[in-house]
């Protein structure tokens, strides 16, 4: 059994949702699925001014815990095409398991959202998977097998980079990830699940670990 890590940063609960998703499809692969979240850098009075939800039940991960995992979903909303500050923050601690090729071989794979459907959704992944490499882990993206992210019916996210959704209905209102958005989350979730337990299982059975 692989065990997966969906490790997030949310402000407004839209990532959150997303990652809630991405841990389901991980264990209908039959893996063992952790969410977690980085820390907040926004001081409490100033995020309860600009509306964050505060209120989200998964527990703030540590750096050192991320060798412990064969596969680590990262979830960030978009910051101008890269990820939030809060997730580089927590990513830059990650030097010391850098020095000492701690998630080299570990499957890595991004999901994010950004206000509209231009609004740097494919960039954010892009860039996010820059600093998985640098880490030495094998990424893993949202295939065209996974067939929702074909349609024209509506206006969705999804790219062969990562799930996605948006955040703004167009109007400067909220809007929150649809079911298509949710669905291309859990398929994620299932296939990096399935690749890291046959990584997992490769390495059991002799082949190299890394």
């Amino acid at each position: 059994m692989a065990k997966v890590l969906v490790l997030y940063y949310s402000s407004y609960g839209h990532i959150e949702q997303m990652a809630n998703a991405v841990a389901q499809g991980a264990r209908e692969a039959h893996a063992e699925a952790v969410v977690k979240r980085v820390p907040e850098l926004v001081p409490p009075d100033v995020a309860q001014r600009a509306g964050y939800k505060l209120d989200q039940a998964a527990p703030v991960a540590a750096v050192d815990e991320l060798p412990g995992y064969d596969a680590i979903i990262i979830g960030t909303p978009t910051r101008f095409g890269t990820m939030a500050s809060q997730m580089k923050n927590f990513l830059d601690q990650a030097g010391g398991l850098w020095a000492k090729d701690a998630l080299v071989g570990k499957v890595g794979s991004v999901f994010t959202s950004t206000a509209t459907q231009h609004g740097g959704q494919e960039a954010t992944i892009l860039t996010t998977h820059v600093v998985l490499l640098h880490l030495g882990m094998v990424v893993v993206g949202l295939p065209y097998s996974f067939k929702g992210q074909l349609r024209m019916d509506q206006i969705t996210g999804g790219s062969p980079y990562g799930a996605s959704t948006m955040a703004d209905d167009g109007h400067g209102g909220d809007r929150q990830p649809l079911a298509a958005d949710l669905e291309g989350a859990r398929f994620q979730g299932s296939h990096v699940a399935r690749i890291a337990a046959a990584l997992a299982g490769h390495a059991r059975d002799g082949g190299p670990a890394q």
